[in-house]
């Protein structure tokens, strides 16, 4: 029997085989129990010694061939398979899974894309600093005195074993550690950083020792700082007007500055804005912002604090106070975010409740812009 012949043949049958079935079908001729090659290694036991000798080798070559043949095809079947199974079944992973909670952004992320948006339309760049910061850049840069009670603690979260005996308050990067209580410091490593003129918004995370519906331990601050020659209160109050009348999408807003005390401006200003008392379906009177707040059923919110860069602040910038002048002006987003989108308790911002963030948050399409107006629609139709 010409044994190699035989070997072709069923090599070359398996290598046509083009289903796994079919496959199976040749294996189970060629191998199994009354397959072909099984019944050649039962045709041994019958042989001479001599006979096995010659015989042998070639019989166990064929079954080695053809079990190596069988393994082989079913590996590149089964690889087909799987390749046409799987761009049959492919999955776009950027597209939400049928059925499955999709996320929101955030509306503190909304809001300080609207602000740069906003800001950046006015020349304005986006400047950051460490959380984590020194009492020199957090306090004493900004003309706030040892006295002074934002230094309590009751009010500052500082880092235990940071003594101000490491190097006192006399100059940058020493003096206590704490957890920065506005992103005020901001305003000075700019100044240090790139000189002047300068025009910068600082959005960020800031903590304070405080808990209540409208206060949290850890909640979002932006400031605004101009620097050049020649600032004066009317361009702070355009400013602000600008800003405030694009971030609400309304034309009617209206401001009041009054005068009042921050260590870092002089002078300084609490900024007010107008809203009307409108009766809700609920019978219930709500503020909408908008209107002179000296109007009958109108009235005044505080909203803001800003005012003319003090003195001691711009020469603690590295720059002369009698070349160049300033103004400066900071803001809660979470509260311009609970004032635009009609959200009454600061804490619900920080829980994580997927129930709130789906109310309130925003698609991801959503994208900020003045073309196309900066307030988009929220997942729950606010506008």
């Amino acid at each position: 029997m010409d044994y190699a012949a035989t070997g072709e043949q069923a090599l070359a049958r398996i290598a046509q085989a083009s289903e796994l079935d079919a496959l199976e079908q040749l294996r189970v001729e060629f191998m199994g129990k009354q397959g072909s090659v099984s019944g050649l290694l039962k045709t041994l036991g019958a042989m001479s010694a001599d006979e096995r000798l010659s015989v042998g080798p070639q019989i166990h070559a064929l079954r080695e061939s053809v079990s190596a043949a069988l393994a082989a095809r079913k590996a590149a079947l089964e690889d087909a398979e799987l390749s046409e199974q799987l761009a049959r079944e492919r999955v776009d992973l950027t597209l939400p899974a049928p059925g499955a909670p999709r996320g929101s952004i955030h509306p503190v992320s909304q809001v300080m894309d609207e602000l740069a948006e906003i800001f950046a339309d006015l020349g304005f760049a986006v400047a950051t600093g460490p959380e984590i910061e020194d009492d020199w850049h957090n306090f004493t840069a900004l003309n706030i005195p040892e006295s002074h009670p934002a230094r309590a603690m009751h009010d500052t979260f500082y880092f235990p074993g940071s003594d101000a005996a490491q190097g006192g308050t006399t100059g940058p990067n020493s003096g206590r550690m704490l957890l920065r209580t506005h992103t005020s410091p901001v305003q000075i490593r700019s100044m240090l950083a790139h000189g002047a003129p300068l025009r910068i918004i600082a959005p960020g995370r800031v903590y304070r020792s405080d808990s209540d519906a409208t206060h949290t331990p850890m909640f979002h601050q932006v400031e605004g700082l101009v620097i050049d020659r020649g600032i004066h209160l009317g361009h702070l109050k355009w400013t602000l007007e600008t800003f405030l009348k694009a971030f609400f999408e309304r034309e009617d807003i209206v401001l009041r500055l009054r005068p009042s005390y921050f260590p870092f401006t002089e002078p300084s200003v609490e900024v007010d804005i107008g809203f009307e008392l409108v009766g809700g379906a609920d019978g219930k009177e709500r503020r909408v912002l908008g209107g002179n707040g000296d109007a009958p059923g109108h009235g005044w919110m505080e909203l803001l604090g800003s005012g003319m860069v003090n003195r001691k602040v711009i020469e603690a910038g590295g720059l002369d106070p009698d070349e160049w002048q300033g103004f400066a002006f900071g803001v809660g987003v979470d509260r311009l975010a609970m004032l635009k989108y009609g959200m009454d308790d600061l804490r619900a911002f920080f829980d994580g409740d997927v129930r709130w963030l789906q109310h309130y948050g925003f698609s991801p399409f959503d994208v900020p812009t003045l073309s196309a107006g900066v307030g988009a629609q929220s997942s729950r139709g606010a506008a």
